[in-house]
């Protein structure tokens, strides 16, 4: 939370003396076209990728996958979308790389193999692990009327009974169309 605050005060300072030294050096005037180009080009584009963002993602669904690399990449396009609105050079710069397909989409990857690697998975309803490690990372530790903090013990079930395969996750299914 600290470096949000100190995000909101840090950026508009250097945006404000970009802008000074830039006006300082092409003329006020000039600056202040340059800014509001940079907004009508980046909204143009910001259109354009966003229809080429969604039309995947209505592909990828059509196929039965999920759109999640799609998702990410619809956030940073909002994300774009706005640093491109705001004035300045700074922000449009990075507002530009999310409209770049391959910049955004290497962001899209880092943001989702960094979420990956903090993610925790339950496993078996009794503990965590973190995907990182394949560490056990919280949750009961012993089977119940086990002894505390035994590891719990994997249960021997047939394949035709519910659960008894590990590797099959059930749930219910219903097609929509």
């Amino acid at each position: 939370m600290p470096y949000l605050f100190l995000l909101f005060i840090i950026v508009p300072i250097m945006e404000i003396a970009v802008l000074i030294q830039v006006g300082g050096a092409i003329g006020g005037w000039t600056t202040i076209g340059i800014v509001i180009l940079t907004a009508i080009i980046g909204t143009y584009m910001l259109r354009q990728q966003g229809v080429a963002t969604l039309a995947k993602a209505q592909q990828r669904m059509r196929s039965g996958e999920m759109p999640a690399q799609q998702m990410l990449e619809g956030v940073l396009l909002l994300i774009g979308g706005v640093l491109l609105l705001t004035p300045g050079f700074i922000t449009d710069f990075f507002g530009f790389c999310t409209l770049v397909p391959i910049s955004r989409q290497f962001l899209a990857n880092k943001l989702a193999s960094g979420a990956m690697s903090n993610m925790n998975v339950v496993v078996g309803g009794s503990s965590s692990v973190n995907q990182a490690g394949g560490r056990p990372t919280g949750g009961p530790t012993s089977e119940p009327g086990g002894t505390p903090g035994a590891q719990p013990q994997e249960q021997k079930r047939s394949k035709n009974e519910p659960g008894g395969d590990p590797n099959v996750i059930e749930g219910d299914y219903r097609h929509l169309d």
